[in-house]
């Protein structure tokens, strides 16, 4: 029996092996721009597969021997799926969750007790469970939503090659912002702990010339900044997305359009949000 687990352990390591090498060799022969050094496929600290950056990356290749497909959406149920925001057709990449039913109960209990959170704070991967504390209370209730924090700080910081980011963690009884629009930022990580989340369109369907005072005062139904009420795309409370902006290096005009979504009357969310801090 001893001999069959390490027989199988052996072939897991080999299969996962090829399984990284096949995907950096697809993504070589699909850049057909100047030779870049690839990020290399290594552990976090928060134990997940996905490229880190680094200044050898190339965010945007302009050499390209074909047109290339902005705008696509990357879903999977594992964080790996966070890799994907380095291609440049992809303007979002979201990982697939349900929040754990422990978590679930506290944030509800959280929200009832109609506490008001406003955080803004710069953290690291090694004080922002500290900081989630002093901001909760440190009592056991706060360690599932700290530890959950904690992982995706983390995983923002690995993936960017960063050492802090800016967070904010707020409750919200109304939508924050409710029109479309795109952000000015390389980056953002949103995630919706509890109430409807963050409503998005893709780029094919975006009339971008509604942006901003593009509306001429219309709402976003009339202004003709999308043409069907189905190009609404919408995460799941829990889902956690990358959000590709503007300022991202040769993705000016591709940035995901997204906004609030409506909140009824007495409703609340709990929302987090990541930010790059250079």
């Amino acid at each position: 029996m001893l001999c069959y687990n390490i027989i199988l352990e052996i072939l897991f390591l080999l299969a996962h092996t090829i399984c990284i090498l096949l995907f950096r060799e697809t993504s070589m022969e699909n850049t057909k721009g100047p030779a870049v050094v690839p990020p290399s496929a290594i552990p976090g600290e928060a134990g997940h597969f996905f490229p880190r950056h680094t200044n050898t990356v190339a965010n945007h290749y302009a050499d390209m021997s074909a047109p290339l497909i902005r705008g696509r959406a990357s879903e999977y149920d594992e964080p790996t799926v966070f890799a994907d925001i380095y291609k440049d057709e992809t303007n979002i990449a979201i990982w697939r969750r349900d929040l754990p039913i422990k978590l679930q109960r506290f944030i509800a209990e959280l929200l009832q007790s109609n506490r008001p959170l406003q955080a803004s704070m710069t953290v690291t991967p090694q004080n922002v469970h500290a900081g989630i504390n002093e901001l909760l209370g440190d009592i056991e209730q706060n360690n599932a939503l700290s530890a959950d924090i904690v992982e995706l700080v983390d995983m923002f910081c690995y993936l960017f090659d960063l050492k802090q980011v800016g967070l904010r963690l707020k409750t919200l009884d109304q939508a924050m912002c409710p029109r479309f629009h795109v952000d000015s930022v390389p980056c953002r990580l949103v995630t919706t702990y509890q109430g409807p989340a963050t409503q998005w369109l893709p780029h094919q369907a975006v009339d971008r010339t509604k942006l901003g005072h593009g509306n001429k005062g219309l709402p976003d139904q009339h202004s003709g900044i999308y043409q069907n009420q189905k190009d609404i795309h919408q995460l799941n409370t829990g889902d956690v997305a990358l959000i590709k902006g503007e300022c991202w290096e040769g993705n000016e005009n591709a940035g995901l359009v997204h906004r609030s979504p409506a909140l009824n009357e007495g409703e609340r969310r709990l929302l987090l949000t990541l930010d790059i801090i250079s």
